[in-house]
């Protein structure tokens, strides 16, 4: 049986508003095994960025368990602290508002050798820059070059090489390729596949594309204004979608054919406010399914196959 890198118990982030307390992501519950790629899905405004940030501690907790190897993220203060952020790092969305313009790209992969006090000297920091550069496709003549004399791949390829800087164990991705051209997309895909492949990283991949999920990740879940609707091995989940919010988001995705498709399944009605919100199903309001009880119950995960859970009344 795979080791369990990660570990989270009933999460909750919830964001202080001037009406009330905004439930970013509320009752979360998921594990990611060492070596794997879990992918995470969903609309703008889910929680899926939010997640991720609250399992480095980027944003703290409101409640909840964050399990590393075993230990709890949460209980981490200093040095023990500063350890694990060595361990689990991120790649942002935006490949340029991540970077500092007033550094150099050696500057930029070196930073975190110098935070955290990896080698002596500058020289051994310059060269294992240039390594890392190496790793991640990037020419050895842009050593010194500036975030706003590069293309977007460039500039994502910086990030990455950052990230990967203190030989980290798990990365959460925070939509990659979502700011890049279709032509260079791939090109990071393929990159961050093979770096899996040959450092055994373990990822939790955040993306609004379900084509580059379900051929990127092991695992996928699907949230729902910050509660997990179903999460299942890829292959299953494309297979056999049960709750009626995964149905729809994959009707959506486009496929080139002379044949015709599948019906698309429209979503209709008016998203729940996520200050406060009501008692029940929260895609109560936009599901065509909706019985009584979905107003009054929460609808409880239920393992429906071996590693397939939904959250869902029907």
């Amino acid at each position: 049986m795979s080791e369990k890198l990660i570990e989270v118990k009933n999460l909750k982030k919830y964001f202080g508003t001037s009406k009330s307390r905004l439930h970013a992501v509320d009752g979360l519950s998921f594990s990611i095994e060492k070596g794997k790629i879990l992918g995470v899905v969903g609309e703008s405004g889910c929680g899926k960025s939010t997640t991720g940030r609250v399992l480095l501690r980027l944003h703290e907790p409101t409640s909840g368990e964050i399990l590393f190897h075993g230990e709890d993220v949460l209980a981490f203060r200093g040095r023990r602290l500063k350890n694990f952020r060595a361990h689990a790092q991120i790649i942002f969305q935006d490949p340029y508002a991540s970077l500092n313009p007033r550094k150099t790209v050696s500057e930029i992969i070196a930073e975190p050798l110098r935070l955290h006090k990896a080698f002596r000297t500058k020289a051994e920091r310059h060269a294992k820059a240039l390594e890392l550069m190496e790793l991640v496709g990037l020419a050895e003549r842009l050593i010194n070059t500036y975030p706003h004399e590069l293309d977007g791949g460039r500039r994502q390829r910086i990030g990455i090489a950052r990230a990967l800087a203190l030989d980290p164990e798990f990365i959460v991705c925070d939509e990659p390729v979502s700011a890049l051209d279709v032509s260079i997309q791939a090109q990071i895909l393929n990159l961050l596949q093979d770096l899996q492949d040959s450092l055994g990283l373990t990822y939790m991949f955040i993306t609004h594309d379900l084509s580059v999920v379900n051929y990127f990740s092991n695992d996928i879940l699907v949230m729902y204004l910050g509660k997990m609707v179903e999460m299942a091995p890829a292959v299953d989940l494309f297979a056999n979608p049960t709750h009626p919010y995964t149905k729809a988001l994959l009707s959506a995705i486009p496929i080139p054919s002379l044949h015709g498709r599948a019906e698309r399944i429209l979503i209709r009605g008016e998203v729940v406010s996520p200050i406060n919100p009501p008692p029940g199903c929260r895609f109560l309001p936009r599901c065509d399914y909706a019985m009584p009880i979905c107003a009054e119950q929460e609808p409880p995960v239920k393992e429906i196959s071996c590693g397939h859970t939904v959250a869902c009344h029907l």
